[in-house]
């Protein structure tokens, strides 16, 4: 089995952005730097890690949800930009230790991880490269705003740089070795640095060193096992194996005064296109500073899980589908001889798959009802009817459009529709 043979089977994944600045209702990190949530100075913005006490926070209950609804695996910010690290890290200066719910033995990565590897997903740790409030790291300050990418504060001191670098090692260390099996590393904030500057070959063998099948996105410069697009979904989809990140709302973290949620039937119309392009979709969700989950987010939760009930099959272990002048919709694949149809629009009478040995058809089915559809053939008038031809399956639709973001049809063959 390949290392990254779950991660392209798992379609679906729960992304988490939670630290001490959710208890002040703005994004992790990027308000530091300006440009967000009324910018407030690093001081003002750190402050909040000195009161931090999510007293909701239940993951264990979050768990239990994201499994309900399809995903496979999450990813939790163990350290963002901001350096404030979710775990009682002893390598790490500014961490959970040092606020009441830490002091009082919380952990919350150690806590996630446990929920999450009991309900059976698999776990992954969000690592930010850079550490805006480390002293060895080149400092951004309140006149540099604001952040620009490709722009960073210069390395001027080589040794502070270098036992930087070991910080970060240092620091991975304890998280890969701290929790059991971790199956993911996300990192981010690469884009600030080189992969020589970073020490990015390094790194890696060190973590594989580690935990050799734990898969790791590309946001390590030079390195990586999957790419990451973010807040969109590719025309054409990446060569190799990726996966598209997406908030629920505007921002990762929780912001209070965001209520511009996607609707279900938009999360679900992500999902089908992510998945029949072959990559996965990592959802995400920002607790509040106690700790629970915002209503709008248990609730798109909840709709996904009523939707994955009746057509995860159509999305979880499935290949890239058909081409686009095939179907009129998204498509996804099972093995050789199941295709199934995302109906994005619902048709007046019927649903056409073009380019198919037609012959081959032994059923269409309904995944929200599980009713039987009849369908025929249409044929050039050329074709040789005794050669297993290409052509056209029509299917017939019922009259009224089943409740729910998007139908599905299932479409079982004798032998592999395209050969």
């Amino acid at each position: 089995m390949g290392r990254t043979d779950w991660f392209t089977a798992a379609k679906l994944g729960l992304f988490i952005h939670f630290d001490h600045a959710s208890q002040q209702g703005i994004e992790l990190s990027w308000p530091l730097l300006g440009g967000a949530d009324g910018t407030p100075t690093a001081a003002a913005y750190h402050a909040s890690a000195a009161t931090f006490d999510p007293v909701d926070w239940r993951p264990a209950e979050l768990a239990a949800r994201a499994k309900a609804a399809g995903m496979r695996y999450a990813v939790f910010t163990a350290k963002h930009h901001s350096g404030w690290a979710a775990w009682p890290s002893a390598v790490a200066p500014f961490t959970i230790a040092s606020c009441p719910y830490g002091q009082r033995g919380g952990d919350l990565v150690g806590e996630y991880v446990a929920a999450f590897r009991e309900a059976g997903l698999r776990v992954g740790l969000y690592f930010s490269l850079p550490d805006w409030s480390h002293p060895d790291y080149p400092a951004w300050t309140d006149e540099q705003r604001p952040y620009g990418f490709g722009i960073s504060p210069e390395i001027v001191d080589p040794q502070a740089w270098a036992r930087f670098r070991q910080v970060l090692k240092d620091e991975l260390t304890e998280l890969l070795t701290t929790y059991g099996p971790i199956d993911l590393l996300w990192f981010d904030g690469g884009w600030e640095r080189s992969a020589g500057v970073w020490g990015s070959d390094e790194l890696r063998d060190h973590i594989r060193a580690l935990a050799p099948d734990i898969v790791i996105n590309n946001r390590l410069p030079g390195a990586g096992d999957y790419a990451t697009p973010e807040q969109a979904i590719p025309g054409q989809a990446p060569a190799a194996a990726w996966e598209t990140c997406l908030t629920m709302s505007d921002h990762w973290g929780y912001v209070p005064d965001d209520h511009n949620y996607k609707s279900i039937t938009t999360i679900v119309a992500s999902l089908v296109e992510v998945a029949a392009k072959g990559g996965n979709l990592l959802l995400n969700v920002g607790p509040t500073g106690t700790g629970s989950i915002p209503a709008a987010e248990l609730s798109t939760l909840d709709g996904l899980a009523s939707w994955m009930d009746s057509h995860g099959e159509s999305i979880h272990g499935t290949d890239a589908g058909l081409e686009a002048w095939q179907f009129y919709g998204p498509t996804t694949t099972r093995g050789e001889k199941t295709v199934y149809l995302h109906l994005v629009g619902w048709p007046s009478e019927s649903a056409s798959l073009r380019g198919v040995r037609v012959t081959r058809a032994r059923a269409a089915t309904l995944l929200d009802t599980g009713e039987k559809l009849p369908f025929h053939v249409v044929l050039d008038a050329g074709a040789d009817r005794n050669a297993d031809p290409l052509g056209e399956l029509v299917i017939d639709v019922p009259a009224v459009r089943p409740s729910g973001p998007m139908p599905v049809i299932r479409i079982d063959f004798d032998e592999a529709p395209i050969n």
